[in-house]
């Protein structure tokens, strides 16, 4: 399941993505509820699938088997704009409604650093024995489609493709064989960085949580569609033009890995993040270097998962 965050006429909703429309979810378990002979399903319904992501994901597998549900009373209606028992639409079509990230405001935005064996070697560093991890700001966090705004303080703006891991339910003290049992699904990221300010601060929190500096999205691909996170090919475009190429299978500490060590000292919830890292190909490393300007296009994809664009704009 391609779920996604989505707006449509003022409105923000947990959705579906098959083909070129987004299942309305909630509405759309409304209307099996009302097929199944219950006359007010809509306040049912609310309890059983969340309309906003987060508080999906914490009802877990009774929201996923809601959604399943949902999903397949519209595929039975077998109308092209099916609606529900009050006229309301379930199925709408992407180009009429705004795709958010995934999770708009992640409880935790855990990155890892220097985790891609290809990134180490092209900027001369030893694998790191531990991950190292930093965190972001969720008030950067923006969704596909949203412009990366160029700060004006900072004139070294890089790109970093990275697959994200989000969490399905609460995990502390897990062992690396049953991490996955933890995983909701997969996005991607681009964790922009502000290269004098992460340089120059002596730690990287400000230059890697700037305002738009996290591009999440599309859609959070559940645990089931990917056989394996750590072997997908992972790819960055800045205008066309491919920057970075790799695959998870470069990661020094592969998902299992990182969930196991995040969660021996923190708690990890439904709907955080965890960032693995990004490959060789940084426009910091390149000579000569390559950083952001206003006007370029910039697409992460990550093998299973989809496409993350994004424009990039000056600040104000």
């Amino acid at each position: 399941m391609r779920l996604v965050t989505f707006r449509y006429e003022g409105m923000d909703s947990v959705g579906a993505v098959v083909g070129d429309q987004v299942v309305h979810l909630p509405k759309a378990y409304a209307g099996y509820l009302h097929s199944q002979g219950i006359p007010l399903p809509y306040p049912l319904a609310a309890a059983h699938l969340p309309a906003e992501m987060l508080s999906f994901l914490d009802a877990g597998e009774r929201a996923l088997e809601a959604a399943r549900k949902a999903m397949e009373y519209v595929a039975s209606l077998g109308a092209k704009e099916p609606r529900g028992p009050f006229g309301e639409r379930l199925s709408i079509p992407i180009s009429e409604v705004v795709i958010l990230a995934p999770i708009p405001r992640p409880g935790k935005l855990l990155c890892i650093g220097l985790n891609y064996r290809d990134h180490a070697a092209e900027i001369g560093m030893k694998l790191p024995e531990r991950p190292i991890l930093f965190a972001k700001y969720s008030s950067c966090v923006v969704g596909p489609g949203a412009p990366i705004l160029l700060p004006p303080i900072d004139d070294k703006i890089d790109y970093e493709a990275e697959l994200v891991v989000v969490i399905g339910k609460q995990a502390k003290g897990v062992p690396a064989e049953r991490a996955l049992e933890y995983v909701a699904g997969y996005t991607m990221m681009n964790d922009v960085s502000a290269r004098v300010a992460q340089m120059g601060d002596g730690q990287w929190a400000r230059g890697k949580s700037f305002d738009t500096f996290a591009p999440l999205g599309p859609a959070l691909v559940t645990r089931d569609e990917i056989e394996d996170p750590n072997n997908l090919r992972i790819s960055l475009r800045l205008n066309g033009q491919t920057m970075q190429n790799s695959s998870t299978s470069n990661l020094v500490f592969n998902v299992q890995d990182l969930i196991a060590f995040l969660s021996q000292g923190i708690t990890l919830e439904p709907g955080d993040v965890i960032a693995t890292g990004t490959p060789g190909g940084v426009g910091h490393s390149r000579k000569p270097q390559v950083f952001l300007n206003a006007g370029d296009v910039v697409e992460v994809e990550v093998e299973g998962l989809g496409v993350l664009e994004n424009p990039v704009a000056a600040e104000g």
